[in-house]
């Protein structure tokens, strides 16, 4: 239906419905169930806040290095089709040393003691995130 027949008739237009968002409990839950129906092994090393917290995917490479991903920037949001979370990489190159990628963490928690970290043990590095470029 057009965007002026559904006024009309009092229906709102997609571009009207306002997205709702998951609570972070279940998304986080929704994530650990995929990466484990593809064989991978995640944990939850850090949880936050049910309802908002922002979450921290980390995928630890088993070499040393881990790939970090957080929150993407609100104006990436709109890159995201299906209205979830969006996900950027945290750090300046993929493939980090652990340590660096432990102290970024670790000034994460003092920012904002809401965050969920969490780990998955992929060599390949797959996250199964929408990642946006950024």
């Amino acid at each position: 239906m057009r965007a002026a027949a559904c006024r009309a008739y009092g229906r709102a237009t997609s571009r009207e419905i306002p997205s709702m968002r998951l609570k972070t409990s279940l998304w986080v839950a929704a994530y650990l169930r995929r990466c484990q129906t593809e064989g991978l092994f995640p944990v939850v090393r850090r949880r936050g806040a049910q309802d908002a917290g922002a979450v921290f995917v980390r995928i630890s490479r088993v070499d040393g290095t881990s790939d970090l991903f957080g929150p993407a920037p609100q104006s990436a949001h709109e890159a995201v089709e299906s209205g979830g979370r969006a996900f950027a990489q945290s750090l300046a190159r993929q493939s980090a040393p652990d340590t660096e990628v432990d102290a970024y963490l670790a000034r994460q928690i003092i920012f904002g003691p809401d965050i969920w970290i969490l780990e998955v043990e992929d060599r390949a590095g797959r996250n199964f995130l929408d990642v946006v470029a950024g």
